[in-house]
């Protein structure tokens, strides 16, 4: 691939036999009206119907085509990650495989490349998905994500994003953090972007998300406020989690110093109970301290006493 101006798309896809089709000629149809070189990965995510023999066909047939298959089901943040690990092109585009989203968006989200950004998201304005088991959890976590963060993108979930590859290979992904890629490339200094894109109705198949990953991207979600606020200062951290515990041992102990002469059967229960806090807390800023001993170190750089810079400083 001419690597200026190449393209990869990214389809992470699993039991999507019916969809592969369809979304193979839609992205034929928009990548030709480019003028890029282009490469389209199927990622499939240990799919158990036809989906991988399908694609397989298609690259037969399409040198553009790729297959990439993982031995077993995943999730979508590993078939993503094996995807990005993959693609070719300078600029890397990804869409879900269930033909919610539209191809047709594609040009939009390079346009958005074009203007100066690193990521450049899709936003599902008028999202055709149920709304009290979709729509509304998608809101809530988006309100969270942007409260807790200082990356303003109004549908982190929407898999149609656009990135550079110099961007997106360096975003470590691993649990569920595939939604969460436009706040680990703005960690990374990258510039984020959105665009309104079109949303459709399920065709075939059936979704295969639900309330129950809320609690995932809940866990998710606190993983990516520690990446945020407290990656490079993780004593911080480790602090604010200690504290709940100090002031416990301490009302224990102001307990304990206050009704020791009324009710001494009870001080050593309650001096235990002093201890056991305080234990708690000074454990944590232990690893505290440990923690930013690792980020010191491994941040260090060795500095080279004999280097020889010339030119204007």
């Amino acid at each position: 691939m001419s690597q200026a101006r190449s393209l990869s798309i990214v389809v992470p896809v699993y039991n999507e036999a019916e969809n592969i089709q369809p979304m193979y000629e839609e992205i034929r149809v928009t990548c030709q009206a480019l003028a890029r070189d282009w490469e389209l990965l199927f990622v499939d995510d240990g799919s158990a119907d036809r989906t991988a023999a399908l694609v397989r066909e298609l690259a037969r047939r399409d040198p553009h085509v790729r297959l990439v298959r993982l031995k077993r089901n995943y999730g979508q943040t590993a078939a993503m990650a094996a995807g990005f690990d993959l693609c070719r092109g300078a600029i890397v585009v990804s869409l879900d495989g269930d033909l919610q989203n539209d191809p047709a968006d594609i040009p939009r989200l390079l346009a958005g490349l074009d203007e100066g950004y690193d990521v450049v998201c899709g936003w599902r304005r008028r999202r055709q998905d149920p709304f009290w088991s979709r729509r509304l959890p998608s809101r809530i976590a988006n309100w969270l994500v942007e409260r807790l963060t200082d990356v303003h993108v109004h549908d982190l979930g929407c898999s149609l994003k656009a990135y550079r590859a110099s961007v997106i290979k360096d975003v470590a992904l691993y649990g569920q953090l595939h939604r969460f890629i436009p706040v680990m490339s703005w960690l990374q200094g990258a510039r984020v972007g959105e665009v309104e894109v079109n949303h459709r109705p399920r065709r075939f198949g059936r979704s295969k998300y639900g309330l129950r990953r809320a609690w995932r991207v809940l866990l998710d979600m606190i993983t990516v406020k520690m990446l945020t606020a407290f990656a490079s200062r993780p004593v911080a951290w480790f602090a604010l989690l200690s504290l709940p515990s100090f002031v416990c041992a301490l009302i224990a102990a102001a307990t304990m110093a206050s009704s020791a002469d009324r009710h001494p059967h009870t001080s050593l229960v309650i001096s235990s109970v002093a201890l056991l806090f305080s234990m708690v807390g000074t454990h944590l800023l232990a690893i505290g301290v440990l923690s930013e001993l690792f980020v010191g170190t491994a941040h260090r750089r060795p500095r080279d006493r004999h280097v020889h810079i010339e030119g204007s400083p």
